[in-house]
């Protein structure tokens, strides 16, 4: 599974300007609403639920939030490079500035699991997530996100 499967330079967003996880995972809900038509209340309320389980922040200024729906058909998701870190709970404790989100259906079983295993060794990649870093260009960041050397390289 690619990257490329799962988000389009359309699910794109930077820099977002949230200020605290809540508003961020709010952003999210809404951008799912205009990029793929989920309606953003239930987006928010089921990744507000996941985070109740445990934080999704994965360290050092990454968090992967993520959730299952009914009436999504396969893995889909959105990218946010927040203007500035914002506090997520994240395991290290550091606030985080890169964010995938993705959004799987009820059933998905290995897809999502191979989903967040591709996105998290992505965003594992230092050198990876230097150049996200580097830009607020949301074509230049899907193409760091999509480039298969990235991809393999973490």
């Amino acid at each position: 599974m690619e990257l490329s499967d799962i988000i389009g330079v359309d699910a794109v967003r930077a820099p977002l300007k949230a200020t605290s996880k809540k508003r961020l995972l709010q952003d999210l809900a809404e951008m799912a609403e205009t990029v793929y038509g989920l309606p953003a209340e239930t987006v928010y309320k089921s990744l507000m639920e996941r985070e109740g389980l445990g934080p999704t922040g994965v360290g050092r200024g990454v968090a992967i939030p993520h959730a299952r729906f009914e009436g999504v058909n396969r893995v889909i998701g959105l990218f946010a490079r927040l203007e500035k870190p914002v506090d997520f709970e994240s395991i290290d404790r550091q606030p985080v500035d890169l964010v995938f989100a993705l959004f799987a259906p009820e059933a998905a079983g290995a897809e999502h699991l191979k989903a967040l295993a591709r996105v998290s060794r992505t965003l594992r990649n230092e050198a990876v997530c230097a150049k996200l870093r580097s830009t607020f260009d949301p074509s230049a960041i899907f193409a760091i996100l999509t480039d298969g050397k990235a991809e393999q390289a973490a």
